[in-house]
């Protein structure tokens, strides 16, 4: 489970908030301001969480993808400009599913070169709170 400091999660959520009033493909000032005060690592991070977030939307109607939650069932793995999180999950209409992602990012982790993700299965409400997931 990856444990932040108050503050920096603090910054995540405003930073989320701000991903969903502002999707990633249309991202304006505020959002990049914003980005730009995280660390590079939670950069990268969130900034892969909003692109993923904004394509599943894009790609497929069914869904209005709201929250990810990137190490939900396995640690992501991270390198210089890229995240690999092969257990994570996203919210959509108040239901949560499985997801996979990879996302590489340039060097200031604010444009996305390449994301793949795969969504897996509809996550039980009973399971929630085992992971950490909320409605």
């Amino acid at each position: 489970m990856l444990l932040v400091p108050p503050m920096k999660t603090l910054c995540m959520m405003a930073i989320a908030s701000l991903t969903l009033a502002f999707p990633a493909s249309a991202m304006d000032n505020a959002l990049r301001n914003g980005l730009m005060k995280l660390d590079p690592q939670t950069r990268l991070e969130q900034r892969c969480d909003a692109e993923v977030l904004d394509q599943i939307t894009h790609d497929d109607r069914k869904f209005k993808a709201d929250r990810v939650v990137a190490y939900a069932f396995a640690t992501p793995e991270m390198s210089a400009d890229a995240i690999r999180s092969p257990g994570a999950a996203f919210r959509s209409k108040g239901q949560w599913y499985r997801l996979k992602f990879k996302c590489q990012t340039g060097p200031d982790h604010m444009e996305v070169l390449q994301l793949r993700y795969r969504i897996g299965d509809e996550i039980p409400e009973a399971d929630w709170a085992k992971y950490n997931l909320y409605d």
